[in-house]
């Protein structure tokens, strides 16, 4: 088992996506595992999914609901500690100054060791184009990390009130091309299926649902021979 506390505290993980259901698919199974081995699990929802819908009678008002619930549910099975979401627009993320500073603030107000987020430097692979919003969602959260983040005089009245600049240590992003690190999640595997049902809107069918993430955590882990895996291209940070 990964230490668990650093420097005389808990490790503090924040994931970072782009919509609501983009934590349980991309990462759920590692976070529902850390969370059992104790650390603490925060989550940061850039928009709320309002565009997630092809029901002709679902309205933006609802679906916002809906889609809140169904994350704040699914994050209480995996074991996440808080469930923040930000205002900005589904279908209309862009890495702009705006989005890194509102990352930012959630840095520097969580503190965390590790933070989780898109891989932006995939575009497409043979059977999907990745969703523009997670590009900019990892492409902000990264400049978020390095620098603004660590540097005093990167929004100064984040500092008035409160908020000082922090160094992440460690950054895990999902969906890479090339993955370096490999996290059996075969303890925790049930839990990640789970926390998915929460999100019934998007989900449809529970029983193909189950069969195409095993099929899929299972075809992850078999280059290192673990039975269930979720993949990541992991950054250590220069200290």
């Amino acid at each position: 088992m990964e230490q668990q506390v650093q420097g005389g505290e808990r490790v503090r993980v924040l994931v970072v996506a782009a919509h609501p259901d983009d934590p349980e698919f991309a990462c759920g199974g590692t976070s529902a595992r850390w969370a059992a081995e104790g650390r603490e699990i925060y989550y940061l929802l850039c928009t709320r999914g309002h565009k997630g819908s092809s029901d002709p009678d679902m309205t933006v008002e609802r679906l916002i609901r809906i889609r809140e619930q169904e994350q704040r549910a699914a994050a209480e099975v995996i074991g996440a500690r808080e469930v923040t979401f930000l205002d900005f627009v589904d279908g209309e993320l862009a890495p702009t100054l705006e989005l890194r500073e509102a990352i930012v603030r959630e840095i520097r107000r969580v503190r965390p060791q590790i933070v989780m987020t898109h891989d932006p430097t995939v575009v497409y692979t043979a059977t999907h184009i990745n969703h523009p919003d997670h590009r900019a969602v990892g492409t902000a959260t990264l400049d978020a990390i390095y620098p603004t983040a660590r540097d005093r005089l990167n929004f100064p009245d984040h500092e008035r009130n409160g908020l000082l600049p922090h160094k992440v240590k460690e950054v895990y992003l999902w969906g890479s091309s090339s993955p370096t690190e490999w996290i059996d999640i075969s303890s925790s595997i049930d839990r990640k299926i789970a926390a998915l049902r929460c999100h019934a809107s998007q989900v449809g069918n529970g029983e193909q649902l189950e069969e195409r993430v095993r099929q899929r955590a299972k075809q992850a882990g078999e280059p290192r021979g673990i039975p269930y895996a979720e993949t990541f291209f992991r950054i250590e940070m220069a200290r």
